[in-house]
């Protein structure tokens, strides 16, 4: 019995490079997606630069789990301070404008961390003051606590919940 004939070994080679060149489209994707961040995604009649940035931010949505209690008066954050990681120590304000986070040098918290996306998150203030975090489909992900946000859905942040961006750790405080 002989092997296998050359046409199943030409068409086996065939399919060898139809995959790899699938994986290197792939990891093209990322990379452009994670240097452009937005930019890259919106073409032709999308809002875009500026004027993406500055539209209403969303409203969260109603998650299946227990939504955390409107703050009092007195329970309202007043500041952003990183705890954990190369800016340990750095306090941003919190006004009624949104925080956003990343590694671009046009961001409020500007983060020079490999796991921190170009664009990846942002923090606003809701009704009442209650301050939501949303994550702006980063690559690796933002933490509330333990849990792993969804992209583009935003969660209540309780005054002293650890948010993680890569090896940045911050929390809000009164």
């Amino acid at each position: 019995m002989s092997g296998p004939s050359e046409f199943l070994i030409i068409l086996m080679k065939l399919a060898y490079l139809a995959v790899l060149w699938f994986f290197v489209v792939a990891a093209f994707g990322v990379v452009r997606s994670d240097l452009l961040g937005d930019r890259g995604r919106k073409r032709g009649g999308g809002r875009s630069g500026r004027a993406a940035r500055q539209k209403a931010p969303k409203q969260p949505k109603q998650s299946k789990k227990k939504e955390a209690p409107a703050p009092s008066r007195r329970a309202v954050p007043r500041q952003l301070v990183v705890v954990q990681g190369p800016l340990t120590g750095t306090t941003i304000g919190l006004a009624s404008q949104e925080i956003t986070i990343g590694r671009a040098h046009h961001h409020t918290l500007v983060l020079s961390d490999d796991y921190a996306s170009t664009n990846h998150a942002r923090l606003y203030s809701g009704a009442d003051g209650q301050w939501f975090i949303e994550d702006t489909r980063s690559t690796n992900g933002t933490y509330l606590g333990r849990q792993k946000l969804m992209a583009q859905q935003p969660e209540p942040v309780p005054i002293g919940e650890p948010i993680r961006i890569g090896k940045t750790v911050m929390e809000l405080r009164k």
